[in-house]
């Protein structure tokens, strides 16, 4: 068996221990257990020792060879009779009509595999759910990388369908982005979940992976749902740090911050961008050399400067570090979808260069490129080549908004990890800059970022911020006023999000 193919990271015996000694203290005493991917047994072996009057314990998993192992070790247990195992996959086992079986209250534990499901498909496995659109992802989302999930995120979302209506807990080991999004999911359709909890625990000590990671913890029944989840900072702590929830259709990451400062959200009243996305740094991101440009690959060429541009990347941002840069970003489209081939015909250099990689460049995977120009890009228009912008790292772990300026007389582009702003005038840059980085600004922040996602800012996150009730707040509405205009409202008195039409800023060619 493969390990990778299995999303396969064996529960150390301490750490089933230590989480049925959590669950014994929430007030868990389960008349059934059942083990979705039991492995060797560890999960059972420790629950059986948790909970011994539990009359029916089930576990299941893939691996004959596991399940061979967990059965020799269970034979030694008090009252081995009790505990049914099943070898098959998870994914064509029929749960529901497993749990009708079993007399409630009922444990569901784990600690299901910590693998994606592209993953799994790049290493052809047969080990995979079929195929959905279960997060009901629609559109540019659907085909890019939010169409991507855990395989854990599969299972939690359909054993907590499949609880509905009984008398249980849920308590899973995976990673805390799995765990939000599946809170999330049963949130937003109403699934009855009561007590949640996250306990948050060291992967690396564990599991070795360098993740962050936790015990999700929610009962199940007939109950109206709780749309709120405390968070503990450690296995064991008997005191939440802070709770997250569900709160007009978001999630929001503190409760008591979003309670505080909701009142700030409201208009767009700037149109928040990420910046280019090219999906071949090595090629499309080169370094100044005196008259040369180096490119990731470690070659110098020369190239007509009509389509290089100064760049910032994410890291740039996080750092302050904007005034200057030695790194460009090659840019061969101006809107998304031009045709590239006049390139030839205006810088013949660039064209022979990209004709050198365009190998490189046709083996990008993502499906955006596909049926469009080659040598094509994603995230660009007119708003790229804004004089000045706001901008942030989405990337990094730092709440810093940077006024980004002309680098060389040309318009500063970023990179897809960075979100940005586009402003006409260097005062209006940092009138915007000053109320982002306003301690208003910063509290409504912390009622919606996770400090532990993968991209912490976002731009949906982003757009939610109204700018002029954030001017309000921090008491510098005259200054901002001018750049900030009310929101529309229609002859019949909706009110509308005003988005400011974008002024175009064509590229300045030299």
């Amino acid at each position: 068996m493969k390990r990778a193919e299995f999303g396969d990271f064996q529960t150390p015996m301490v750490l089933a221990t230590k989480v049925c000694s959590v669950l014994k203290s929430l007030g868990v005493c389960p008349s059934s257990i059942a083990e979705p991917t039991c492995g060797k047994g560890n999960f059972l072996l420790a629950a059986l020792d948790a909970f011994p009057k539990a009359e029916r314990v089930i576990g299941a998993d893939i691996s004959s060879e596991y399940i061979e192992s967990a059965r020799a070790r269970i034979a030694e247990r008090p009252r081995p009779q009790r505990v049914d195992l099943h070898c098959g996959s998870f994914f064509t086992a029929v749960w529901p009509q497993l749990f009708a079986d079993l007399t409630a209250p009922i444990l569901v534990i784990g600690n299901p595999p910590w693998v994606t499901n592209s993953h799994l498909g790049a290493l052809g496995s047969n080990n995979l759910p079929v195929k959905s659109n279960f997060q009901k992802h629609s559109g540019f989302d659907a085909v890019t990388g939010k169409s991507n999930f855990d395989i854990s995120e599969w299972m939690l979302i359909h054993l907590l369908k499949w609880l509905q209506g009984r008398h249980a807990v849920l308590a899973m080991l995976c990673k805390t982005a799995v765990a939000r999004k599946v809170l999330l999911h049963a949130w937003k359709n109403e699934m009855s979940v009561q007590d949640c909890s996250l306990h948050l625990l060291d992967a690396f000590e564990y599991f070795g992976a360098a993740v962050d990671a936790c015990l999700l913890v929610c009962r199940t029944g007939r109950e109206p749902t709780s749309y709120d989840c405390r968070v503990f900072n450690f296995l064991g702590s008997v005191t939440a740090s802070h709770m997250f929830g569900y709160r007009n259709n978001q999630l929001v990451a503190n409760v008591d911050a979003y309670d505080a400062w909701k009142h700030l959200q409201g208009a767009e009243r700037y149109k928040w961008r990420s910046g280019i996305k090219h999906d071949c740094s090595g090629v499309m991101e080169l370094r100044r050399v005196g008259t040369l440009y180096e490119n990731g690959l470690g070659k110098r060429v020369q190239l007509e400067p009509d389509y290089l541009y100064p760049m910032l990347k994410s890291s740039a941002l996080a750092k302050g570090n904007v005034a200057d840069t030695k790194r460009y970003m090659l840019v061969p489209q101006i809107a998304t979808g031009e045709d590239t081939s006049f390139i030839e015909r205006r810088a013949p250099l660039t064209w022979a260069y990209l004709q050198e990689y365009g190998a490189l460049l046709d083996q990008r995977g993502s499906s955006i490129y596909k049926k469009r120009p080659r040598f094509s890009i994603f995230g660009v228009g007119s708003y790229s080549f804004a004089p000045w912008k706001v901008a942030i790292s989405g990337f990094y772990k730092t709440l810093r908004f940077c006024v980004v300026g002309p680098i060389g007389g040309r318009p500063t582009v970023l990179d897809d990890t960075s979100n940005f702003i586009s402003c006409q005038t260097k005062e209006e840059a940092v009138c915007m800059a000053k109320l982002l980085n306003s301690r208003a600004a910063a509290e409504f922040f912390k009622a919606f970022i996770f400090w532990d996602a993968k991209r912490p800012l976002t731009v949906d996150l982003l757009k939610r911020i109204d700018l002029l009730r954030v001017a309000e707040a921090s008491g510098i509405l005259s200054e901002a006023e001018k750049f900030l205009k009310p929101v529309a409202v229609d002859v019949k008195g909706k009110r509308h999000k005003h988005l400011e039409q974008e002024p175009l800023f064509p590229p300045t060619f030299v």
